[in-house]
């Protein structure tokens, strides 16, 4: 992390299908070792399960919806002051907001044992979509964690 300036954000193309940035961020999260090709196939056939499953007419709409209700507001940093380190409820910024809800989706879907990516991918959206399941537990406990010790909240920096 460079201290004298700000990395640039860089500047990604919008999938080919559904024209839209978010869909291509959460693809280029899922692809391992450079297969995008593999990681949009699993991603496009996800959304049409997904979309199935919710009687969603457009899937790129629920998919948002379900990124919405998996996105955190706030976290909580260490902060060390005076020889104790203290855990300090800060907001989060969009854009980290944003990846943190991916990760958390496509971590939960690796884990599910014994399904393809594309069942446990369409199954965790659907669960994020109706407010429920591992993504959303571990958004609560974050929240849950910032209210916690709101008491240090005095310590933002």
């Amino acid at each position: 992390m460079s201290r004298r300036r700000r990395a640039e954000k860089r500047r990604i193309d919008p999938d080919p299908v559904y024209q839209s940035l978010t869909l291509a961020k959460f693809i280029n999260k899922l692809m391992i070792g450079g297969k995008k090709a593999t990681a949009r196939a699993i991603i496009y056939e996800a959304l049409t399960r997904f979309a199935e499953k919710v009687k969603a007419e457009n899937p790129l709409d629920a998919f948002e919806q379900a990124l919405d209700n998996a996105k955190p507001s706030l976290e909580v940093k260490s902060r060390r002051i005076g020889g104790a380190t203290y855990q300090v409820p800060v907001e989060i910024p969009t854009d980290r907001r944003t990846a943190m809800a991916m990760q958390w989706i496509i971590n939960y879907s690796r884990a599910k044992p014994g399904r393809s990516m594309v069942e446990s991918l369409s199954g965790e959206l659907i669960d994020c979509y109706n407010n429920q399941g591992s993504t959303i537990k571990k958004k609560d406990d974050t929240h849950r964690m910032a209210e916690a010790n709101k008491a240090f909240a005095h310590y933002k920096w």
